[in-house]
């Protein structure tokens, strides 16, 4: 978009400084000021210069800026122009483009326009010219040459922040240019914050008497002036560091339909302040715990999240302790408190005489974000009173009890603990064939036990198993398998605990197993040898179940071959299906075809054609119109097998009730042409040719050529010659093999005209009375599906 022109040489400060040493170089920028643009637009700029000085000059024009300005354009170096100006000379005018970038964020960018002649004019140049450009928001009105605008000073971009001091407010100058021919009022607001961020100061209008506060509520200002709205920003104390963009909006009285936007980018520093306080409330304690009380207060701008612990002062730790909360989230500006419970530990480590045993400690305390955390943090103390005067009488007590469970110590030694069977049983007492039976059991003071038999009663012979404990726990329950938990652990020390015990048993039926455990000769002293302890268990094996065939039937029980033969079927427990096969047979033991085979996944069909057709319900998987091609004619018995997925060796299947019967295609005749005719009565010439054609669509038939009789293929041509002998009648008889379809037939009635001769005699002779029905042919002749039928014409 080009913006309107003026002549505009520089501001005032540069006027100032011309005058006061004058510049062989002048500058005319059109347009003047700031420039403002929506993200897309394109920007232009344009440049006139005239060299004021007595020599000619070479004159560079490019642009300085830095990173933001970069991202804004796009720019990867400053574009130029050269220009060669004679003395006295004007430039044409120059023209820049600046592309804003479709991502652009609104604010307000700064560049600078450098004019420099290094070559001809080093002392006065390079003469640099600042300038901005303000990316406005998509939602903000297009302005047009009269409409007003406004600026901000200081101007900030997302990279160029004002950072909040929360000390003091924030000051935004907001300067407003009415460039309309009407007094106008403006009125501003920041549409995004609360009230209590911001606060707007008007200027006053003068006309205020002595001693009344200005109470302005909007900026009027005249035709083509300027004006200035203080907004000034606090944030209030709790709110959270970061950055934050507030949209401004100055509203027009006399153009409430224009929309001026534009965003003021502030950053408000983090502040990690962070207040703690450790208030000691039982401090000194001989049964019960110390209490104490944390006190946290979030001072600074950020969500805290901390974990509350501590830590010894002291070489041992010798306490425990607990939070309550143990784990704290604080806003900015709120507080929070945690009680804290100290026991001293352990109980031996009490004083008996003496002040007491002062335990230390310090508060330690870790931030989930890491965020920085006070320097020192709070140190407390416990000190845990010595015993009184009457626990020395418990000590003894306690030393003649030691002595007593001396002499029982070596009393159970002389005299152990019988060996027990505590337990034993089946990890499971009902299982499914081809699972194998694992058995378990408990046994106290395994020391003692010389041997363990097994044995089984059951359907299936079992050689009893024995393990021998001479030498200790026998390898095969004290070794597992490669990454397998062995079968036989000891805990504490006494007690062997087996479990999943394997014992090779899968067959099905039922099972009794015994476990008789035999005591070590000489072990025990008071209990007779040979001591046998016993416990036995059942375990019932089940047939696997395995998915089964329902019902299986076909729509019907005859066919035409090239037809679809729908099948269903319903299959229970399709959980345990792997897969389904179907075929079909003839009576000789024919198959109908390769057995279609349709796979499932954990009872899932795979087939996608096969899920359209197909739900399941009540357990029971229902197959509806499986479509099977009949492409081979006879009578076939289909069968269906379902094949299960949980390893057993049984299937499912069932067969049609009764035969299915598929027919071969109707047959028909095409086509039967004699010299290209099916015209059923045909009148020959006796010398010519007769060409027959003919051919069949059809399986299983025979063609026969009538009056001959022999057998001719579906598909051919005869000729023949056409003379007296030839047949009057002359058909097509196709005749189905199986006899499942009526013959069919097509024939011609042919009629044969005798050739005749010329009379050698030159005289001439009387014009022969035509012989009635020889000469006179019918031209039309009535068609008829059975051309034997057609009576001839009579010669």
């Amino acid at each position: 978009m080009k913006i309107f022109k003026s002549n505009y040489t520089a501001s005032n400060k540069e006027v100032d400084d011309m005058q006061a040493k004058f510049n062989p170089l002048q500058v005319i920028l059109n347009p003047p000021g700031i420039q403002f643009g929506m993200p897309g637009d394109t920007i232009e700029l344009y440049v006139v210069v005239i060299n004021q000085g007595d020599q000619s000059a070479v004159i560079d024009l490019y642009f300085a800026f830095d990173e933001v300005f970069q991202n804004l354009t796009g720019w990867t170096s400053s574009p130029r122009e050269s220009l060669a100006l004679a003395p006295g000379q004007n430039s044409d005018e120059v023209k820049f483009e600046f592309q804003i970038t479709a991502n652009a964020l609104p604010g307000t960018y700064e560049y600078t326009l450098v004019v420099d002649s290094p070559l001809h004019y080093p002392q006065d140049t390079p003469i640099t010219f600042p300038n901005q450009i303000k990316v406005l928001l998509k939602e903000q009105t297009a302005i047009r040459v009269n409409d007003p605008t406004f600026s901000l000073k200081p101007n900030t971009n997302p990279n160029k922040p004002l950072i909040f001091n929360p000390s003091e407010s924030l000051q935004v100058e907001v300067i407003v240019d009415n460039r309309s021919y009407l007094v106008d009022r403006f009125r501003l607001n920041c549409p995004d914050l609360d009230d209590d961020w911001f606060t707007i100061n008007y200027p006053t209008t003068g006309f205020e008497g002595p001693g009344l506060v200005s109470d302005a509520t909007a900026l009027e200002l005249n035709p083509g002036t300027q004006g200035q709205i203080l907004l000034k920003f606090h944030p209030p104390g709790d709110t959270l560091a970061g950055s934050y963009s507030p949209t401004i909006r100055l509203y027009s009285e006399n153009s409430p339909d224009l929309v001026l936007l534009d965003l003021v980018y502030i950053q408000i520093p983090t502040n990690y302040r962070l207040d703690i306080e450790l208030n000691t409330i039982l401090g000194q304690v001989s049964r019960s715990f110390g209490k104490y009380e944390l006190s946290l207060a979030n001072q600074g701008n950020i969500v805290r999240e901390l974990i509350l612990s501590l830590k010894s002062r002291d070489e041992e730790e010798l306490y425990t302790y607990k939070f309550d909360p143990t784990e704290v989230r604080l806003l900015p500006n709120r507080n929070a408190v945690a009680n804290l419970t100290v026991k001293p530990k352990p109980w031996w480590r009490r004083p008996w005489f003496g002040a007491g045993l002062v335990v230390n400690f310090q508060l330690d305390i870790k931030d989930q974000q890491s965020l920085p955390l006070p320097n020192t943090l709070p140190q407390g103390t416990l000190v845990w009173k010595p015993r009184s005067w009457w626990q020395f009488l418990l000590l003894i007590l306690v030393v003649l009890g030691l002595l007593g469970g001396i002499g029982f110590i070596i009393w159970r030694i002389l005299s152990p603990d019988p060996l027990r069977l505590e337990s034993f049983s089946a990890n499971d007492s009902q299982i499914t064939e081809g699972d194998e039976v694992a058995l378990k059991w408990d046994i106290h003071n395994y020391q003692q036990l010389q041997k363990l038999v097994l044995t089984a009663k059951g359907s299936q012979p079992i050689q009893p198993i024995t393990y021998d404990f001479s030498n200790g726990i026998p390898e095969a329950l004290g070794k597992g398998n490669a990454n397998e938990i062995p079968p036989c652990q000891v805990q504490d020390k006494q007690e062997l605990i087996c479990s999943n015990v394997k014992t090779g048993v899968k067959t099905k039926g039922n099972y009794t197993f015994d476990l008789q455990a035999f005591y070590r000769n000489g072990i025990q002293l008071f209990s007779p040898k040979n001591q046998v302890a016993s416990q036995t268990t059942q375990v019932e094996i089940a047939e696997k179940q395995i998915a089964e065939v329902v019902s299986f039937q076909a729509d019907k029980p005859l066919y035409t071959k090239g037809q679809n033969i729908l099948l269903s079927w319903a299959i229970g427990r399709p959980l345990l299906l792997a897969q389904i096969q179907i075929a079909g047979s003839a009576d000789d033991g024919t198959l109908y075809s390769e057995p279609i085979i349709y796979k499932f996944n954990q009872g899932n069909i795979t087939d996608p054609k096969l899920q359209k057709l197909c739900t399941q319900q009540n357990q029971q998987l229902r197959c509806t119109n499986i479509p099977l091609a009949a492409y081979k004619a006879g009578k076939y018995a289909f069968e269906i097998k379902a094949f299960p997925n949980n390893g057993s060796q049984k299937t499912s299947f069932k067969k049609t009730e009764s035969k299915i019967e598929i027919l071969p295609k109707p047959f028909k005749i095409v086509s039967f042409t004699i010299n290209g005719s099916e015209q059923p009565n045909l009148v020959l010439k006796e010398g010519q040719s007769a060409t027959l054609s003919w051919k069949v669509e059809g399986e299983n038939i025979q063609v026969k050529l009538l009056p001959y009789g022999n057998d001719v293929p579906p598909v051919g041509s005869m000729k023949l010659p056409v003379n007296q002998a030839f047949p009057p009648q002359i058909g097509l008889l196709v005749n189905d093999i199986s006899g499942k379809q009526q013959p069919q037939q097509r024939g011609f009635a042919i009629t044969v005209l005798k050739k005749v001769e010329p009379t050698p005699t030159p005289t001439p002779t009387p014009t022969p009375t035509p012989i009635p029905g020889f000469n006179t042919i019918p031209r039309t002749l009535p068609r008829n599906n059975s051309p034997f039928k057609i009576p001839l014409p009579q010669r």
